[in-house]
């Protein structure tokens, strides 16, 4: 009974574990519409990436401000020379006394005590100087006084911020539209299957009333197997609609930036939704081509063309700069480096570097051609996109239009095309319609429920679309 106990005890532990390890696996959200955007745009994973791009580009600032500032740098040298190289001295010049060659040649023995005798050319005295091992500290000051780079560089610099944070809205932007999509397409997905199932069960009572009636002789079979394969054909329907489903929660999933396993659950429907974006004001809204994110874009793209045609200009400017040097040298000719006795030399220099540029055979000139030539490819570039944004705009309220009008048309369809079933229905089992004239209302019905919903998911992205083109955020500079 005790084993017995224990087994048991043991089994809920593993199955408390279980479930807990599977909540921990996986994460429940609810998002509305707006909480969805404001979470994809914080996590998605392009949104992380230009975020990144523009740390970057902060740190790249600062790295072209500093190249003009002060630099120093700091070097300690060792040499410990294995074998020492020999210095020849004619014997001419000394005195040509045996007591100073004597004096000489005995210093060379001493030093080479340990090592293999040098036999040197006749008139010629081999000697060492130095001592094997050494230790050379040095500090440099280096500061640029003047290049013409270095200017053109800082007033790059606010250039370069504005092309990442202009790509981070831009990304930010995108991330809207595709949630707004996706969030669209799951409720389009929940509410086809809603619909099929409702149609289904409908059709299966009408299917087995029919059955009932046949079998009492008061129907064809004819009728029976219209229904049946009006019945087939909406399970198909509602199979493949349960399967787009899936994928609709694992896209949204995908655009929010958190794994596809992770359970969403909407608190919008369709139809609230298409209300909400259901703004026929904003086709009269307009915005200066100047303030859309495309045009800012390339914009930033002629305005780095141009400093690159002024960086090469400045690259023909003298560049002056100059350094200070302070270190200390230790000889010995064994390590004793380290001892408290070791003597240390002093030393220090100031200098100045001047270089001008007098002749590069034409280089730099082409150079600057060519940068000059790219300015006007960008500056062209920037003209298209002014009037592709303004095509853009006009485009999508054309579109956000034509979308309204087709709801509006949707609607009354839905309801003519519920009436004329409605009515079919009661006709077939009253005897006076047939089968075929109930399976066209049926199919009326169902093409009628589908444009539906496609015309307020078409109403919502339509509006987003026309949103991301008139939108005049920036990015906010915080440092």
């Amino acid at each position: 009974m005790k084993n017995r106990s224990v087994k048991i005890f043991s089994f809920l532990i593993l199955l408390a574990s279980g479930l807990f390890a599977q909540e921990e696996s996986s994460k429940n959200y609810r998002f509305s519409i707006e909480e969805a955007i404001e979470f994809g745009i914080e996590n998605n994973y392009q949104s992380q990436i230009a975020e990144k791009d523009v740390q970057i580009a902060l740190k790249q600032k600062w790295e072209i401000i500093a190249q003009g500032l002060p630099q120093i740098d700091g070097a300690v040298d060792y040499q410990n020379l294995l074998k020492q190289p020999v210095t020849l001295l004619p014997a001419a010049a000394f005195d040509n006394t045996q007591s100073t060659i004597d004096i000489v040649q005995d210093y060379f023995d001493n030093v080479e005590r340990n090592d293999t005798p040098v036999d040197a050319p006749e008139g010629f005295i081999p000697v060492r100087f130095g001592t094997k091992q050494s230790v050379n500290a040095t500090a440099t000051w280096r500061q640029l006084i003047f290049d013409g780079s270095y200017i053109v560089g800082i007033q790059s610099v606010k250039t370069l911020l504005q092309i990442s944070k202009n790509a981070k809205t831009k990304t930010d932007l995108e991330i809207k539209k595709s949630v707004i999509s996706a969030y669209g397409n799951v409720l389009l997905a929940e509410e086809s299957v809603d619909i099929l199932e409702k149609n289904v069960a409908t059709v299966q009572k009408n299917y087995n009333d029919t059955q009932k009636i046949y079998e009492n002789g008061l129907a064809e079979q004819e009728d029976v197997e219209q229904l049946e394969i009006t019945l087939l054909r909406l399970k198909n329907n509602l199979s493949r609609s349960e399967r787009m489903r899936e994928i609709a929660y694992e896209l949204l999933n995908l655009s929010l930036g958190i794994p596809v396993e992770d359970q969403v659950t909407l608190t919008d429907d369709l139809n609230g939704l298409a209300m909400k974006y259901y703004e026929p004001a904003i086709l009269e809204r307009t915005i200066p081509i100047e303030e859309n994110i495309d045009y800012r874009i390339a914009k930033n793209s002629a305005e780095s063309a141009q400093i690159q045609v002024r960086l090469q200009k400045a690259k023909a400017l003298p560049t002056l700069s100059g350094f200070v040097n302070y270190g200390y040298q230790g000889f010995a000719d064994k390590f004793t480096f380290l001892n408290s006795d070791q003597e240390y030399y002093g030393q220090s220099i100031l200098g100045v570097s001047l270089n001008i540029p007098i002749f590069s055979s034409g280089m730099r000139s082409s150079r600057t051609q060519q940068r000059e030539l790219e300015y006007e490819q960008a500056l062209l570039d920037l003209e298209q996109t002014e009037n592709d944004v303004k095509r853009q705009i006009n485009m999508a309220k054309s579109e956000y239009e034509f979308s309204i009008e087709s709801y509006q048309n949707a609607v009354r369809n839905l309801e003519l095309a519920e009436r004329i079933e409605n009515k079919n229905q009661i006709k077939f089992f009253e005897g006076i319609a047939s089968s075929f004239e109930l399976t066209e209302a049926q199919r009326q019905l169902y093409t009628a429920q589908q444009e539906y919903l496609q015309s307020m998911l078409d109403v919502i992205t339509a509006k987003a679309e026309l949103e991301n083109l008139l939108d005049t955020r920036s990015y906010n500079d915080e440092n």
